[in-house]
């Protein structure tokens, strides 16, 4: 069924994880619908994500996973096995949102400061190193040395350090570079720029291509999210004045935008038409 969602070249595309499109399922179709929590039935979700190639077997499994890790709960009707979001999944999703919706892929506003993050941690500690480090690749930070990470603006990390246990290995200090420090090259010494660039151009390429008459506007708008997410996830919203001339983040936000407006309409009439949902009382145990 993938084939007939896309007429573009998927030979470079990665499938999106199944918890990346269960998390962009419920930003979609559940966050900000309808009063207090909504649960949507597993048959439902298994048959919108088969619609972008996901097996039932895998979502069963996802939604598994992600009630044992706090993101989703779930409640019995009957033979039914109803999943709506938990708080910690509803703040994940509003970052996202943020990210998506608001901030955008392109920093015009840069106003020349810097939050500079320094650890110091046990050797043994890899496992606290690695969530450390993923947490502020999300964040936007670039590792300008081994311990010593740094973001354009003021970025507070105090939530993420605290909830990793780190508060006593890690110092944090807000700045602006001396004339001495030439910033372009700095930035291209701490980041990627061009993996960066070419997921924007490939993104750009892919959906310019697509055609939308002929899909599913579930699937697609479900797709296109979760592939945006996933790109500007790993984008720090670096200050434009100091990217490559035609940074193309821009192109590559105007297409998402207009696919996204494009789809919005048809893609909320159909969910109405094949999810099926009810408002959740109590987290409870169960199976997919």
């Amino acid at each position: 069924m993938e084939d007939e969602i896309l007429a573009v070249d998927a030979v470079d595309v990665p499938q999106p994880r199944p918890q990346s499109l269960v998390l962009a399922f419920f930003g979609n179709h559940v966050l900000d619908h309808g009063e207090g929590d909504l649960g949507v039935y597993s048959g439902s979700i298994i048959d919108v994500l088969g619609r972008v190639g996901t097996g039932e077997q895998a979502v069963r499994s996802t939604l598994t996973r992600m009630v044992n890790r706090g993101l989703l709960r779930r409640q019995r009707e009957g033979r039914k096995m109803f999943f709506g979001l938990t708080p910690h999944a509803n703040g994940i999703l509003r970052d996202g949102g943020q990210r998506i919706w608001r901030d955008g892929a392109v920093n015009e506003d840069w106003d020349g400061t810097w939050t500079l993050l320094g650890f110091s941690l046990p050797e043994s500690w890899q496992r606290q190193r690695h969530d450390l480090r993923s947490r502020l690749t999300w964040s936007g930070f670039g590792a300008l040395y081994s311990g010593l990470w740094i973001a354009p603006g003021r970025v507070d990390v105090r939530g993420i350090v605290s909830e990793l246990g780190l508060d006593a290995h890690v110092k944090v200090f807000h700045a602006r570079a001396d004339d001495f420090t030439d910033v372009g090259l700095m930035i291209r010494e701490s980041w990627d720029l061009e993996a960066l660039a070419a997921r924007y151009v490939a993104f750009d390429k892919r959906w310019t291509s697509a055609d939308l008459a002929a899909a599913d506007p579930v699937a697609i708008r479900l797709r296109l999210v979760a592939e945006w997410l996933r790109i500007i996830r790993t984008d720090p919203r670096l200050p434009v004045r100091h990217l490559p001339e035609e940074w193309p983040a821009r192109q590559a936000q105007e297409t998402f935008r207009r696919i996204a407006e494009q789809t919005a309409g048809p893609a909320g009439r159909m969910a109405e038409e094949v999810l099926e949902t009810t408002p959740l009382r109590s987290a409870s145990t169960g199976t997919a």
